[in-house]
Order: C-alpha cells, then sequence, then structure tokens
C-alpha cells in the first residue's frame, strides 16, 4: 500500500500489476492505459487523456513535480516502510535540527564560501577543506542561517572540530 499526498488530498493506492496499470486508489479499482514518447507519458483513464512529465524529483525527501496536462503538481509519496516508521513515531530522525558542522577529518581549509548570517539550502557548498593533497567540498547538512564561522581561510583543523555553527 503507498500512499500519496497531493496539497491536502492523500490518496491510498496499491498496484496488482508490474506497469503499475491497475490497481485501486482509495479502495476504487481502476485500469489505465499508457504510451511513452521520450520523457513524455501518456495516460488513458475513463475516456479521459493526461500527459504526464516528471519535471523534478527528490529522491531523499520523496517527492516529485509533475506536468499534468501542462498544469504542475507537486506530490509527496509514502511506501509501507515510510507509514510503518511514523506509526513506530520514528519518521521524524532525519529532520533533527543541525546546529554545528564538524570537520570529518584532519585537514586545511582552502576556501570558504560563506558569510555569518547567509542562508543557505540542504547541499549547499559552505567551504573546500584539503586533506591528504585532495579537495573535500563540506556541504550543508540542512537548511537554516549560519551563526558563525569558527575556521578562517588557511587554518589547519583536526577531526570533529567544529567549523560552522547554525542559529
Amino acid at each position: 500500500m503507498y500512499k500519496a499526498k497531493i496539497q491536502e488530498q492523500v490518496f491510498e493506492f496499491e498496484f496488482y500489476d508490474q506497469k503499475a496499470l491497475k490497481g485501486t486508489v482509495n479502495g476504487e479499482a481502476f485500469s489505465m492505459d499508457l504510451a511513452k514518447q521520450g520523457s513524455v507519458h501518456h495516460v488513458i483513464h475513463n475516456n479521459n487523456s493526461y500527459t504526464i512529465e516528471l519535471v523534478h524529483f527528490n529522491k531523499e525527501d520523496k517527492f516529485c513535480v509533475l506536468r499534468v496536462n501542462n498544469r504542475e503538481i507537486t506530490v509527496s509519496i509514502e511506501d509501507r516502510f515510510d507509514q510503518l516508521l511514523h506509526q513506530l513515531g520514528m519518521d521524524n530522525m532525519n529532520t533533527q535540527k543541525v546546529n554545528e558542522v564538524k570537520a570529518p577529518m584532519p585537514g586545511f581549509v582552502l576556501n570558504i564560501m560563506i558569510q555569518a548570517g547567509n542562508r543557505v539550502s540542504k547541499g549547499e557548498n559552505l567551504l573546500v577543506l584539503e586533506a591528504m593533497k585532495m579537495e573535500n567540498m563540506i556541504k550543508s547538512p540542512s537548511d537554516g542561517v549560519i551563526k558563525s564561522i569558527e575556521v578562517e581561510q588557511s587554518d589547519t583543523v583536526e577531526k570533529n572540530q567544529i567549523l560552522i555553527t547554525f542559529e
């Protein structure tokens, strides 16, 4: 059983075949025809035609943006494992607030790309740490605002030394 959420509407669905063309949505059976042309899918369901294209897919956060008949919609999806984690109260373990970024290894600070007060997004480049003659990009582990930068360019750092703190 899967759950899909579009705005505030929740749909529970499951598939009966490998191609996901037959199954149930909210307990009602469905069947559809599908044709694919490049990255665009053409679906016929209940005598209605839909053109569907994947605009963006975020595997980590389990959502995608689809263009359906030239209208973009955001769909978040849960599988049975997500639902089980939710039932056990363990579904928000990855969303804990990060207060600091520590050096993953001893090294030398080559470049700092942010300043205190900057708003950063998860995955955004923060600084370059050279270790064993290799440049390592240190990225933001979450969205947030930089409170302070605890190192300067050309500093030597030890493993687990605090590099950056978040508000």
